[in-house]
């Protein structure tokens, strides 16, 4: 998975900016339901705004890289208790990066 720039990640934000949380991440971290969820969901979408509850900074870490993880997605941002992620799809990709 190569790295994203910060140019390419500067126009995932803009992206992401009108998007509306797809899936939510409870304290109780990341189950197996909230896993498939999001799995099937990168399917869909290859920019995901998520919504994440954690009781302290370190817990949050733990799901951010947890998310990244299962869902084989670039970490694109996170302000407070958001992220948004971007995975392109395999196939006919329809977010276009910009080469640098």
């Amino acid at each position: 998975m190569k790295k994203l720039t910060n140019n390419q990640k500067k126009f995932l934000r803009a992206r992401g900016h009108s998007l509306k949380p797809v899936v939510m991440v409870g304290q109780h971290g990341l189950s197996e339901a909230v896993a498939a969820e999001l799995v099937s969901t990168m399917t869909k979408h290859e920019l995901l705004k998520i919504k994440i509850r954690a009781e302290d900074k370190q817990s949050k870490q733990v799901m951010i890289d947890e998310i990244i993880a299962t869902t084989k997605a670039h970490l694109v941002q996170v302000i407070g208790n958001v992220m948004v992620i971007y995975r392109a799809f395999d196939e006919e990709p329809q977010i276009i990066l910009p080469r640098k």
